[in-house]
């Protein structure tokens, strides 16, 4: 049965404020729990921070004082929410572990968007960045056996694999070839922009996780690694960001972020194995519900149009975390060798790209190679030679 999140109410904003009883939210259990539960946590912390910084930024462009308002007492609601579903993530785990848990997000969650996504030109970025950060996964593997002595297959349970994608290095590119091409907002389907904001957020999450965390471990492979690796996360957002029309005005982007957070809500809530963790998403769907209904209001007065202009009547299908293995597989047989060339993607090295790499890579090597070489040094193999088959890295074919 289809969601029309446009004709439903839900619960009114004057009685969303919860007290810290209410927001001391029983975390899961790490070894008991789904590790997808532990995916959608992760996604929605990220659209819920996503949501927040949107809401600041609106704020510090908007001269209206009674506008500036709403927002506030929304956002104070949004920082509610964030809290708790961010707080059901175990306070017991690593950052490492942590870390792989991000990873294998960013892998499932772009892997079944690229799969879903109607607009070959939104695809083929999706599809380009997924392959990096199945290589990300892997170097943290290896990290997470050197330092923590598990193996990372306990973390993602087997529903995700863990072995090389594009080699790590050649992440490293000119910043003007990380810009895309935006989808025209009065053409797109309304499905690419919850796709677009859905990747952008949790890539942004993800850059701001190991910019923080990056210089709290004290193994200097560790440091480095989290160094290069959130450089890298900064030209993935840049990637996902750039896709998003930036002709859609403030209003346009403020019901966008309430409708993708029903949408994900809802998507969460039909899929969810945690009985606690589903009531949470329940609860959250409805209060969301109610902040969509408000940002429609505001649109209409102050934008002059009838949301219904750029949101999907009613919500597509589910957004859902499951095993993209072979999806996975096949783009790393046919795409490996791929870097980007201004908004465009391309097999061959060029000019732009082979200065970036001479000028970022020191005789010592990058640091995610660093960590193979240490891996093997330490275990006299390398990580992959337990995984099911190897797969060789392509190089780019010189221009």
């Amino acid at each position: 049965m289809s969601f029309k999140p446009l004709e439903q109410r839900g619960i009114p904003l004057d009685r969303q404020l919860r007290t810290w009883r209410e927001l001391d939210v029983e975390p899961i259990d790490p070894d008991h729990t789904d590790p997808y539960t532990r995916c959608r946590i992760i996604t929605m912390n990220g659209i819920e921070v996503e949501a927040i910084l949107f809401s600041h930024q609106f704020a510090r462009h908007c001269p209206d004082p009674q506008v500036k308002q709403q927002l506030a007492r929304t956002r104070y609601i949004e920082a509610q929410q964030q809290k708790a579903v961010n707080w059901l993530l175990p306070g017991v785990s690593s950052v490492l572990e942590t870390t792989i848990a991000y990873e294998q997000v960013a892998v499932d969650l772009t892997a079944w968007v690229a799969r879903m996504e109607p607009d070959p030109y939104l695809q083929q970025a999706y599809q380009f960045g997924v392959l990096e950060d199945f290589d990300h996964l892997y170097r943290y593997a290896n990290l997470y056996e050197m330092i923590e002595h598990r193996k990372a297959e306990e973390i993602v349970d087997g529903l995700t694999e863990v072995m090389p994608g594009r080699h790590t290095p050649m992440h490293h590119r000119d910043p003007v070839d990380n810009v895309r091409e935006p989808y025209d907002k009065t053409r797109t389907d309304p499905l690419s922009k919850l796709h677009a904001l859905t990747i952008m957020s949790a890539e942004q999450q993800t850059m701001n996780f190991y910019m923080n965390v990056g210089p709290t471990y004290m193994e200097p492979i560790a440091r480095r690694l989290y160094q290069e690796i959130g450089l890298i996360e900064e030209e993935h957002v840049t990637h996902y960001e750039s896709l998003v029309d930036p002709g859609e005005t403030w209003w346009e982007q403020l019901v966008n972020h309430e409708y993708n957070e029903c949408y994900l809500y809802h998507s969460f809530m039909e899929q969810e194995t945690d009985r606690k963790v589903k009531a949470i998403w329940e609860l959250h769907l409805n209060m969301e519900l109610e902040h969509l209904h408000i940002a429609c209001d505001l649109m209409r007065r102050h934008d002059g149009r009838d949301p219904a202009e750029v949101l999907a009547p009613e919500l597509p299908n589910v957004l859902t975390f499951e095993p993209n293995k072979a999806y996975l597989r096949e783009l790393i047989a046919t795409q490996l060798d791929l870097t980007t060339l201004g908004t465009g993607y391309v097999r061959d090295a060029h000019e732009r790209f082979e200065r970036m790499q001479q000028n970022i890579h020191t005789d010592g090597g990058a640091p995610s190679d660093q960590v193979l070489a240490e891996h093997s040094d330490r275990f006299g193999r390398d990580y992959r030679m337990e995984t099911e088959g190897e797969h060789p890295v392509p190089e780019l074919r010189q221009s």
